[in-house]
């Protein structure tokens, strides 16, 4: 069930513009279109910020709003039967619109490299350390996680499991797997 509340005048007064914001108007009583840009453009951007969060981007969205209005319509808005809802409709969409270009734009991010050891590090690794890290960074997530937890911080099974959030069998068994990973793979050195 949807309520719908009176809006306040001060609100209705924002939304709407100032009363003069219509006194020079075309034949058949709609407003020109630089009386309505005056008048509408900043409610406008108010709306297109509130939507997009962005103050450029919502004077883009507004200026292209009413370019398009000027394109299609010229001077006279007679074609109109209420420009501000108009306005206001198309407003919505542009911002509609850019949301969903950043929302597709963030979602092809390339993945960031992973960071590059220190040139002293590698310096200081011995062979068999290298091969090491190597046949670590070759068990998945879960399991890395599982035996650096357990051999170099020294967790117990309980504390491996509290930690990553997971039951003690899970922990024993990813163990279990990444050591014989391990062992298929540097031997049994």
């Amino acid at each position: 069930m949807i309520f719908v509340l009176p809006m306040p005048r001060s609100l209705l007064r924002w939304w709407r513009g100032p009363a003069s914001a219509t006194a020079v108007t075309t034949a058949t009583g709609t407003p020109a279109i630089d009386e309505l840009y005056r008048a509408r453009r900043l409610p406008l951007v108010r709306l297109a910020v509130l939507m997009v969060d962005d103050l450029p981007t919502a004077e883009d969205i507004v200026q292209d709003v009413f370019t398009r209005l000027w394109r299609r319509h010229g001077t006279g808005l007679d074609a109109l039967d209420d420009p501000h809802a108009y306005l206001v409709s198309a407003v919505m969409n542009a911002a509609r619109s850019v949301l969903r270009r950043r929302r597709i734009a963030r979602a092809y991010l390339p993945q960031r490299p992973d960071p590059a050891p220190a040139a002293e590090d590698e310096a200081l690794l011995g062979a068999g350390d290298r091969e090491v890290i190597g046949a670590l960074s070759r068990l998945t997530t879960r399991q890395r996680q599982v035996i650096v937890l357990r051999y170099w911080s020294g967790l117990s099974e309980r504390e491996i499991a509290g930690t990553l959030r997971i039951t003690t069998g899970t922990v024993k068994s990813t163990a279990h797997r990444a050591l014989t990973l391990l062992r298929a793979e540097l031997g049994e050195r």
